[in-house]
Formats: C-alpha cells, structure tokens, sequence
C-alpha cells in the first residue's frame, strides 16, 4: 500500500473554489447506448483483497461478520495476504533450523488461513504468503519477533540480500507451506515429518508482494525468484497457476515488467499466467475535504489508466496470454494511520467506492481480467480508510457494497456497449447479458447530485444505489419508472431494464 499522488496546496484550493461555485444546478445529463455497437464481451471480474489482521483472528467481535460477507459475496479471486507487520500469522518459520530442530509453527497461522479457505470454496482465490523469513537474508543484527502476534513490527521485511542467491531455499520454505495445506503436511529440512491432514485446493499462488519496497528486488533477482518458487510448487501441485510481480508502483516500474514478461528472461517452461499490480489515490496532508476528493481520486484513477494502457501494449507484444490483475484498489487518507480512533466521514466510503467502480468500468473497457478492491479489514494503525467492513461492528461499508453491487451485476461474457460522450462529471457503462437483460451502471464522480436523462429503454424497472445510507442499511433493488434519474453524491447505481 504505497501509491499516491502528491497536488499543491495552490491546486486545492483552486479546486475547492471551483467546486464552491457549483450553486447553479447542471441541466440533465443525457445518456445514449448503441445496442447495436458492442465495445467488447466483459472478462473483468471484481473482487477484494483480505489482508491478515487481528480483527479477523477468531474471537474477535467482527470474526464471524467479516467471513460471512466473503462467503456471501461469492467472488472469484480473492487474494488472501499473510502480511509482515504482523509476522506470527504470516511466517511458519520464524528461526532457521538450530540443534537438531525446525521452528516450524502453524498454530497462529491456520485458523485465519483455514476460515478464508472455507468462506472462499468453490471458488478460485488467490493465496499469497508474501512474507519471506528474514533469516533468508543478510542482515546487520538477528531480528526478533515479539511475543505478541498483534504487536506491529516492522522488521520482518528487512534486508535486501539473499544468503542463497538462487533462491532454492525460499522455494523449498515456499513448498513445504504449501504442503502443508494441500498435500496433508511436509518433511522439514532434517526430514522430520509434519502432519497436518489438510487438502485443500489453492488454484492461484501470488510470489511476494510489492517487490520494489520490501525487500527492494531488482528485475533480475525477482525473476530467479519467481522460477524457482513456481518452479518448487509446481512440483507440488502441477494445476496451480501463479501471479507475478504485485507492483506497488507500476508507473515507475516498466523495465521491471518488460524484463519479467519477456519468457527470455525466465527458465524454459516458466509459467508466466498473470501479472498484478496496485493502486491507491491519495493527497496532500490536510486535503481530507470531499471537495478536493471529487477531483483528484479521478484524476489520479485517470494516471492510473494511462499506465494501464502502457502495461497492456508490452504484455500484448511480450507475453499475450499473460492475464492482469489489479488486485490493490483504493484510497488513503493522509494521517487516518496515525491515531488511534481516526473519524473518517461516512461520505469517503462512498467517494472511495465511486473511485472502485470507475476503475472498474474504464479497466473492463481495456479488457483487465481481475480488478480487485482493498481491502476487507483495515483498522486503526493498519490502514483504516482501505477498510470494507467498520473494524468495530463488522458491518459493510460503502466500498463493500459497491463491489457486491457489481459482482451480483455484472457477469464475465456479459456484452458492453457502445455510449455517447457524457462529459467529467460520471461515468457510465452499459450491458447486455446473455439472456438479453439491459443493465445500466453509473458513477457519480461529484460530491452533489447530478441528475440524467435516461434512455428510454431504462424508463421502467428498477435501480439500486449505494449512497451514503449505505453503511447503515444494505442498497436493495427498488421498482423504477421515471425518464430522468437523480444521484446523489459519489453514488454509485444500477439501473435494469424491464424486459
């Protein structure tokens, strides 16, 4: 989580000027689809991320909620990620082996890992345990994990230097971690045996995450990594496919995608099945102002875009049956990470959830295959405006119900269509599924309401909007019969055709 975007103070202000002299309300927006001009057929699946943390350790007031809205929502390509400020549910093996014994521990680990598997079956999440034991790096001074596994400790992603520069070891670690919950368990590095009885299925393993900024990997080493683990876990289970790269910041890293994705750059036979990268909008310290959000999370979404292009043109020409995902989604607040109870305004879920689904709709038009939010639990300390679920009653934001909305929506072959220009201020995509149903979604980009002239065909129906109740009461589809539609700020909206 480290993409963000820096403005000047003299742009903020001329943007909350700007947005201040909005009084006079704009005339209706009018929207147009082509029926008989599909764009393209939709392979853009949403979903979320659901990084490891101590709200979501069983007992926990918000344990069960949390789980329960994974299992509900039914999403393809949840990524699962054991993260390192918290290393005791992260790393299996916290000390190299020492006298005739392996510190090989589950206990921590297994419950949250056992309740993601279990709210994600039936579907293809994507596992990645991106926390590497920092003993398998040089490093000034042995490193101590505190006892406390909700401590935050910071000094598992130290070191830069592999001791073993083929990467072999990590991969063996890589290997058994994966034995031990599809294969039934492992033999450990003095060949002692561990048994665990799980045979659980992992479709998608993700190697490491955000390589430029822990661990700081040049190209080259990443990709002798990447071999080797792939390599180790194919051995493992020969049908698990594997993602690469997870680049925090993919604007600045096209040599590292270019030398990744050219298979010349990989052992023979090296699986290179999809590529991720992350997103997070931001602003200056002191710009938590909706009407400062309204400009620059698009506009930084729009950079976004502009890179996504970028990435797309290399893997087309390197690598084209390379898949993408977009598995890091969202918005951070400057400063919510520093105390202890931030206040964040119900409206920056809604701002944060209309910035998803216009990523959303402008990567599905590019034919991004996964696009995934971040993430289910943030809290105090640990990035609590990227959070879906209130880290104190376990109820679904704004942002989650979003992503419900476009994942009960929205269905990969869908058809998109082609619309008019409907200028800065929405977004707006059209479908057609299979069975022929016209859908119409909607993204207020503004913190006011904005009101549309809707096509005839979505004159009667029914609509669902994610506001800013949202929070408060789960959006359900209401009946609809009018010719004009009002949004209200940063909401995002279905609109179904009747038949």
């Amino acid at each position: 989580m480290h993409f963000s975007r820096r403005i000047t103070a003299l742009t903020l202000l001329l943007l909350v000027m700007g947005a201040k002299a909005q009084v006079i309300p704009d005339k209706p927006i009018q929207i147009t689809v082509q029926w008989d001009k599909p764009e393209r057929t939709l392979r853009t699946s949403p979903t979320l991320q659901v990084v490891v943390m101590p709200p979501l350790e069983r007992g926990s007031s918000i344990h069960d909620a949390s789980f329960a809205a994974v299992k509900e929502l039914g999403a393809d390509y949840v990524r699962y990620v054991p993260w390192y400020p918290f290393p005791r549910f992260a790393v299996a093996e916290l000390e190299p082996p020492k006298d005739g014994k392996t510190s090989w521990d589950f206990s921590r680990i297994d419950p949250m890992t056992l309740d993601f598997l279990h709210a994600t079956e039936g579907h293809s999440p994507i596992l990645n345990f991106s926390t590497i034991p920092v003993w398998f790096f040089k490093t000034s001074k042995p490193v101590v994990v505190p006892a406390d596994p909700d401590q935050l400790f910071g000094s598992e992603s130290q070191g830069t230097e592999l001791l073993d520069p083929t990467c072999n070891d990590v991969a063996g670690y890589y290997a058994r971690l994966v034995s031990w919950y599809t294969q039934g368990g492992f033999t450990d590095e003095l060949g002692v045996r561990h048994d665990s009885g799980y045979y659980y299925r992992i479709p998608y393993w993700e190697v490491f995450n955000e390589i430029e900024a822990e661990h700081h990997f040049t190209l080259e080493q990443y990709a002798i990594c990447y071999d080797a683990i792939t390599g180790a876990l194919h051995k493992v289970n020969p049908q698990m496919k594997f993602v690469g790269l997870a680049l925090a910041f993919p604007e600045h890293d096209a040599e590292m995608i270019e030398y990744f994705l050219n298979p010349a750059s990989h052992k023979p036979g090296t699986q290179l099945d999809m590529i991720s990268y992350h997103f997070y909008a931001s602003g200056e310290q002191g710009a938590e102002n909706p009407d400062i959000w309204q400009y620059t999370f698009f506009d930084q979404a729009d950079r976004l875009l502009a890179v996504v292009r970028y990435i797309e043109e290399i893997r087309k020409r390197l690598s084209p049956t390379t898949r993408t995902t977009l598995d890091e989604i969202g918005s951070i607040l400057p400063g919510s990470n520093s105390v202890k109870d931030p206040h964040i305004p119900p409206i920056y879920w809604n701002a944060s959830g209309a910035l998803y689904a216009y990523v959303y709709i402008e990567t599905a038009r590019l034919g991004i295959d996964v696009v995934g939010e971040s993430q289910l639990v943030g809290f105090p300390s640990q990035y609590p405006d990227v959070t879906m679920i209130d880290w104190a009653t376990g109820r679904p934001n704004a942002r989650f119900e979003v992503l419900r909305l476009l994942h009960d929506n929205f269905a990969v072959g869908d058809k998109m269509l082609h619309m008019n220009s409907f200028g800065r201020d929405i977004d707006a995509a059209a479908f057609e599924s299979g069975s022929g149903e016209k859908k119409l979604l909607v993204v207020n980009k503004r913190n006011r309401n904005i009101t549309l002239q809707l096509p005839p065909e979505f004159a009667h129906g029914s609509v669902t909007t994610v506001d800013v109740t949202a929070s408060v009461t789960r959006p359900a589809a209401q009946p609809w019969s009018s010719s004009t539609l009002t949004l209200p700020p940063f909401a995002v909206t279905v609109v179904v055709a009747k038949k």
